[in-house]
């Protein structure tokens, strides 16, 4: 027998992350067995109906907070929420204090009296509920800042607005919904441990960035700057106002030798103009945006690639494998000009290099030992979204629709985003599902549901994650993935198989080479790239054999 108890604190806000740690501290209370501190969103609502609590959801909304426990009695269930509303109490607040030698400062009322205390700052970073954030942007560039803008929450023509003050006066608005940035080696939201070095990159893609950087490392080569501008930057609606104005800056910039440009598929006319701006710079350049059909008309020095593994290849100047085109940065040699094969489309279909991850363990499997074929759907379950469509891509190109909640056609878009149907894959950064909710990187509870879930359907064959390290993310990944994994290809022993894209540095806090080892004792297969990841499940599930692609009016729902 268990005893449930379900409270609702109507206009009760506390942040995800915060929400996130009380839900585990309280159930690693003893006798409980389930507990849940979480905003009143309809991806809250529908896990907490599928964990099994009661909540009547009449009236509740995002501001509303929902506790949820259960335990081995009454007792341990009340004890557990008086807990629960303890740790809430206590959440925020600084230790006591008071100590001899202890002097307390007060903190600034405002961005510009900050930043009038001290000459020497130049940056704010603002992670704030989004109805605050058009002041705070505002308040930010009046003082003279730079901006790192974490939280989403402007409509595009005020993110448009916001831009062009940013750029006229000489500043960075790296966002909003920025996820990922290193200036001068310094990490910004999710990064990762990445050497320095004469690549500079522009990326409307926080985990782009990241996985971009992490193979450079890989590769033995560092990067000058990642100057993230948020997922809106290259719509039509914004029309690439902080790429153009970062390019810019990279340009500059001597420690700057070559650039690459990161997104989801922009917007055509906005792409013409950065690969413009790329070939201005003066500097080779390659716009990597996954599952983009038909790439801008390419100027002289300017190259495309529809892979991030294919953009960190070229960047690294390493050879592609053989009867493929080369990647190589242009070399100081003739003029090119467009259409000639120095200003050719990188294809990519290139295989990934075979990087080692640390230790010398290969980073993909070799060919003379392919995986077990577990046929059945494929499904996707991921925290970034470029990887997410960058994985979509390649499966796409050998079995044609992939149904998606972020799809790479409109008619593959997933009814519900919570049912797969055939292959599936599912962004849960994507901002629909990280209302108040941490991010899957920091709390992976809603992939960890799903996952369960996909693993135990018969339909499916082969499920693909990612897990990505670095400064902000989960501290152990891994550890909390890999039960899962184990007990799932116990549950279906030949029938199912799960491949991993992990992105990380050898330098990032978690380990990348223990981080690696503990998903492969689980079962998993790991590689280093999304692309790679998604040709391992076509392999796995036994459909690496092209087939047509249907025509561009045609092809329904997959």
């Amino acid at each position: 027998m268990t005893a449930s108890r379900v409270e609702v604190r109507r206009g009760t806000y506390h942040d995800s992350v915060t929400l996130m740690q009380v839900s585990r501290q309280a159930e690693a209370l003893p006798g409980v067995e389930a507990a849940a501190a979480v905003a009143a969103t309809p991806v809250n609502l529908e896990l907490l109906a599928r964990q099994g609590f009661a909540v009547d959801t009449a009236g509740l909304g995002p501001s509303d907070l929902v506790l949820c426990v259960r335990a081995a009695d009454d007792q341990a269930a009340a004890e557990a929420l008086e807990q629960v509303e303890a740790l809430l109490a206590g959440a925020g607040r600084g230790g006591a204090g008071g100590g001899s030698g202890v002097r307390w400062v007060a903190a600034p009322p405002s961005l510009r009296a900050a930043a009038g205390r001290d000459p020497d700052l130049n940056l704010a970073v603002l992670s704030v509920p989004g109805r605050h954030l058009h002041y705070e942007i505002a308040e930010a560039l009046q003082a003279g800042l730079h901006v790192f803008c974490f939280s989403d929450g402007l409509d595009p023509a005020t993110e448009a607005a916001c831009k062009r003050v940013a750029a006229e006066r000489g500043l960075l608005l790296m966002g909003p919904d920025c996820g990922t940035a290193i200036l001068d080696g310094v990490g910004l939201g999710f990064a990762n441990a990445v050497r320095r070095g004469p690549v500079g990159i522009v990326g409307a893609s926080g985990t782009g960035i990241q996985e971009v950087t992490c193979l450079l490392d890989a590769a033995g080569v560092g990067i000058s700057h990642a100057i993230g501008v948020g997922g809106r930057d290259l719509s039509p609606e914004v029309g690439g106002i902080m790429t153009l104005h970062a390019l810019d800056l990279l340009a500059a910039d001597p420690a700057t030798e070559r650039l690459v440009v990161i997104s989801k598929p922009p917007d055509p006319e906005v792409a013409r103009r950065v690969a413009e701006a790329a070939a201005a710079a003066g500097k080779p350049a390659i716009l990597a945006f996954p599952g983009l059909d038909n790439p801008p008309r390419l100027p002289m020095r300017v190259r495309f690639a529809s892979s991030l593994e294919t953009a960190a290849r070229w960047a690294a100047g390493t050879p592609t494998t053989p009867g493929t085109p080369e990647p190589r940065p242009p070399g100081p040699g003739a003029p090119e000009r467009e259409g000639s094969p120095a200003a050719e489309t990188v294809s990519g279909a290139v295989h990934s290099p075979r990087a080692e991850l640390p230790g010398g363990a290969p980073a993909e499997p070799p060919a003379a030992n392919p995986p077990v074929v577990t046929p059945g759907a494929i499904r996707g379950l991921f925290g970034g979204g470029t990887l997410c469509y960058e994985a979509m891509a390649a499966l796409a190109g050998v079995v044609g629709g992939v149904a998606s909640n972020i799809p790479l056609r409109p008619e593959w878009r997933l009814a519900d985003p919570h049912r797969s149907e055939g292959h599936t894959f599912v962004d849960f950064g994507d901002d629909a599902m990280t209302e108040g909710r941490a991010h899957p990187m920091i709390d992976p509870g809603l992939r960890n549901e799903r996952f369960r879930r996909e693993a135990a359907d018969p339909q499916t064959g082969v499920v693909v994650l990612d897990v990505v390290l670095g400064y902000g993310a989960h501290p152990d990944p891994a550890g909390e993935l890999a039960p899962l994994i184990e007990g799932a290809l116990a549950d279906r022993p030949g029938g199912l198989s799960v491949v991993v894209s992990l992105c990380g540095a050898a330098g990032d806090p978690q380990g990348l080479d223990a981080q690696a080892a503990t998903l492969r004792a689980a079962g998993a297969l790991v590689t280093r790239s999304s692309a790679q990841a998604a040709r391992l499940a076509l392999t796995a599930a036994g459909l690496d054999r092209p087939a047509p692609r249907p025509g561009r009016e045609g092809g329904g729902r997959p």
